[in-house]
C-alpha cells in the first residue's frame, strides 16, 4: 500500500498586472501620505519597497512591506491645517468674480487671540494651502485650508464618510415668520431623503427644526450648492447658511474673518 503524499499549501500565485497598484495609491489607501506627497517622497529616496529603495512610477502588491524614512515624517509633520471662519463675500477657492479666495484671510493679524496652538505663523505655511471642502460665496462659517494631503483626502475624498453641520435660515415663499408651522411635514422627510441632484439620489441626511425659521442639517456629501438646491426643489428659500461642524471638530467662538490651527489633539473623524 502506497503512502499517500503528504498535504502542500499551494504557493500564492504570482502577481499580475491586476494585482498591482501604483505604490503612490497604495501610500495614499494606508493613509501614509497624499498621493503627491508619495510621489515626492519616493523622488527624494525615502520611500523602500521590501528594504529596497523605490522608483516613481513603482507598482506594489497587497503583500509588500512598504517602509518610510523619518525624514517624510518631519516633513509632513510641520505641514499645517487651519480653520477659518469665512465670510460672505468671499470664495472657497481661486478668486472669481471680483470676489477674493478665503485664503487670503489667512495672515497673522486674522489669527484668533484664543488660538492655544503652539505654532507661530510664517508665509511658508501659505504654500500648497488648499482648501478642503466649498463653502458657497453667500454662506459663512467653517472652512478647512491644509497643507496636508491626508486631511484633505479624508474631508473630501470619494470615500469620505465625514459628516458636515450646517444651520440654515429659510423663508416658505412669502412666509419668513414660523415657516416651520407652514411647511409641510411630508416635504421636511423629502429633505432626509428622497431627493435628486444632477441626475443622482442624495445620501439620506439628517434635517430637524433648530427654531420656527431655521432647519439644523447634516450630511456626508458636498455637491455643489447642495443645500440651496435642495431647499429649492422643495419650495424652500435659503436667506442664511453657515456651517458650525466638519466631524468631531466645530466652529465654536471663532470670530467672522479669523482663523485658528487645528490643535495636536484634534481629528476629524
Amino acid at each position: 500500500m502506497s503512502t499517500p503524499p503528504r498535504f502542500q499549501r499551494a504557493a500564492p500565485p504570482p502577481a499580475t498586472a491586476a494585482t498591482l497598484v501604483r505604490l503612490n495609491k497604495r501610500m495614499a489607501d494606508l493613509g501614509l501620505a497624499s498621493r503627491r506627497e508619495a510621489d515626492e517622497w519616493i523622488a527624494r529616496g525615502w520611500v523602500r519597497v521590501n528594504g529596497q529603495p523605490a522608483p516613481l512610477g513603482a507598482k506594489v502588491s497587497l503583500a509588500d512591506r512598504i517602509s518610510v524614512e523619518r525624514a517624510a515624517g518631519a516633513q509632513q509633520a510641520q505641514r499645517v491645517t487651519i480653520l477659518l471662519h469665512k465670510p460672505v463675500g468671499y470664495v472657497s477657492g481661486q478668486a472669481e468674480d471680483g470676489h477674493p479666495p478665503a485664503a487670503t484671510l489667512v495672515q497673522a493679524r486674522n489669527r484668533w487671540a484664543g488660538d492655544t496652538a503652539p505654532l507661530r505663523f510664517s508665509p511658508a505655511q501659505l504654500r500648497g494651502l488648499a482648501p478642503a471642502g466649498r463653502l458657497d460665496i453667500d454662506s459663512t462659517g467653517l472652512l478647512i485650508l491644509t497643507q496636508d494631503g491626508r486631511v484633505a483626502r479624508q474631508l473630501i475624498g470619494a470615500d469620505s464618510t465625514v459628516d458636515k453641520e450646517y444651520l440654515v435660515r429659510v423663508s416658505y415663499g412669502a412666509i419668513a415668520t414660523d415657516v416651520q408651522a407652514a411647511f409641510p411635514p411630508a416635504q421636511l422627510a423629502r429633505l432626509r431623503h428622497g431627493l435628486s441632484l444632477d441626475g443622482q439620489p442624495l445620501r439620506p441626511a439628517q434635517v430637524d427644526w433648530q427654531n420656527p425659521e431655521q432647519l439644523r442639517f447634516v450630511l456626508t456629501e458636498g455637491k455643489k450648492r447642495q443645500i440651496r438646491r435642495m431647499c429649492e426643489l422643495v419650495g424652500l428659500k435659503v436667506t442664511g447658511l453657515k456651517r458650525i461642524r466638519i466631524g468631531r471638530v466645530r466652529l465654536g467662538a471663532l470670530p467672522v474673518g479669523q482663523w485658528r490651527y487645528l490643535g495636536e489633539h484634534e481629528h476629524f473623524g
